[in-house]
């Protein structure tokens, strides 16, 4: 061969080398059943190759950074009644511990947002209100039976999360004395002659918290509003949830300084969001006062699926409002089943699939629970990412709460939802930019195959692997 043309390639080689060598590579973090993956950084080498067009027997997930969504605003988890008395329990040292390993960004995953009841709910010890009478004026409010457990460790996790955490508020049902039925319980309907003092409570509940230094950023109207529950419940239609928003609600927070804080409407599943969302926010009276609409996943109950694509349609219908995720846990507690993996894929593929249709936040329930999936006054035991038995002291960490940190470690409050498409069921994806420039893009495979694919942006693709039932974060 020509020694001239010789070094030409091998300089042309070099080059491209080089330019190769300056693309970012890929960092994956992996979570896998069979596997001691836990959120573990499985790799930190894959790096970007021209790669113009994909034949279609490539497996591929697409990502394209240049069309943006929505903000994400946090992910997090209920602080209630149960978790802050078994909290209470823990020794000093793994209390230490549990609070790192959710709300410190390094150490554990980086919660950023949390939920609390407005007094009791079905993961407290036992029913309670606020006031010791039946006066609408409410001179007798006072929130001291929080300050044994709940209000303790609310500030113990804005400790952990560096002094900031985003904190909405939540009511199960008024006082007995204001319903119809005469009973926290079962359901019932506010009376028309108590609208505006249950009105005056939420305030009341708000101004007290955060003389205690909790700042509360917003508050959801009625937790379930369409269930007759066997524990503390109330019912409202999307019209009477309307009115009381309209009429009540909303002016009372704006005459009280509160205007400010974000007001969350409906709070229930998505089987009937839309219905509930377009009744309040076609009222423009009404509307004007609601920040977002909330939702849950229990719309499995009837034997659905989950309905990603009613919330799809109330973002493409109202996109000035807002989606957030405000309650979900796998039901029906059984210690023997704490290792399940599926627990952990229901929270991966209804957080991908919300995201994808437009959530900007997203709680999980109860942070902590005990050996008994409680403790819980009405008999409804659940499940929790973490889990204390209070018998042998273990605490036991699920993969939940591994496959929730696939999301809330990576993607930070701020970030952008970006265009992340695969060409196969077999995984699922969503993705986001984060502040600094950097993308996050989840993958997640359900089925019982390894599936190598390419991670492909703009004519360029790098070489990944999906491992069997594993959910990968992908940070470059």
């Amino acid at each position: 061969m020509n020694r001239n043309l010789l070094l030409y390639l091998l300089f042309s080689l070099l080059l491209v080398r080089t330019s190769y060598s300056q693309l970012n590579p890929v960092t994956v973090y992996t979570t896998a059943e069979n596997t001691a993956y836990r959120l573990s950084k499985t790799s930190d080498s894959a790096r970007f190759w021209d790669n113009p067009q994909p034949p279609e027997t490539q497996v591929c997930i697409i990502v394209d950074p240049t069309h943006h969504f929505q903000t994400f605003m946090g992910i997090g988890g209920a602080i209630t009644d149960a978790s802050a008395e078994v909290y209470a329990k823990l020794p000093a040292d793994i209390q230490k511990r549990f609070l790192d390993s959710y709300y410190d960004t390094e150490k554990g995953i980086g919660y950023t947002l949390a939920r609390t009841n407005i007094q009791s709910c079905d993961f407290s010890s036992g029913s309670y209100t606020y006031v010791s009478d039946e006066s609408k004026d409410l001179k007798s409010f006072s929130i001291d039976h929080d300050r044994k457990y709940r209000i303790p460790l609310i500030h113990q996790v804005i400790a952990a999360a560096g002094g900031k955490i985003t904190l909405y508020v939540s009511p199960w049902s008024p006082p007995a004395w204001m319903k119809d039925n005469h009973d926290m319980l079962h359901g019932g309907k506010l009376l028309p002659e108590f609208r505006q003092s249950w009105a005056n409570y939420y305030v009341k509940f708000i101004q007290a918290y955060e003389k205690e230094g909790i700042p509360v950023w917003g508050l959801t109207v009625q937790n379930e509003p369409l269930a007759k529950q066997t524990w503390e419940s109330c019912n409202f239609t999307a019209e009477e949830e309307r009115d009381f928003i309209r009429e009540y609600l909303g002016p009372t927070l704006k005459s009280q300084g509160m205007g400010d804080k974000k007001l969350i409407a409906w709070d229930h599943n998505r089987d009937f969001v839309y219905q509930r969302a377009s009744t309040i926010l076609n009222d423009p009276e009404a509307a004007k006062y609601v920040w977002g609409i909330g939702f849950h996943w229990y719309e499995t109950w009837t034997g659905s699926s989950m309905l990603f694509d009613n919330v799809r349609k109330v973002a493409d219908a109202f996109p000035d409002k807002n989606l957030v995720f405000t309650e979900g846990c796998a039901e029906r507690f059984d210690l023997a089943r704490l290792k399940v993996w599926s627990l952990g894929e229901t929270y991966g593929h209804s957080m991908i699939n919300d995201f994808n249709c437009g959530t900007v936040g997203w709680t999980d329930w109860n942070i902590l629970l005990d050996e008994q999936g409680g403790p819980n006054h009405a008999g409804n035991f659940c499940f929790a990412p973490v889990h204390f038995d209070t018998k042998t002291g273990e605490l036991t960490y699920t993969n939940s709460y591994y496959y929730i940190g696939h999301f809330s470690k990576f993607i930070r409050p701020g970030a952008k939802r970006i265009v992340s498409s695969s060409n196969r069921d077999l995984l699922q994806t969503t993705a986001f930019q984060n502040v600094d420039g950097k993308i996050a893009v989840i993958v997640m495979n359900q089925s019982e195959k390894t599936l190598p694919y390419l991670l492909w942006m703009n004519g360029k693709a790098a070489k990944m692997e999906s491992l069997p039932h594993s959910i990968a974060t992908l940070i470059f």
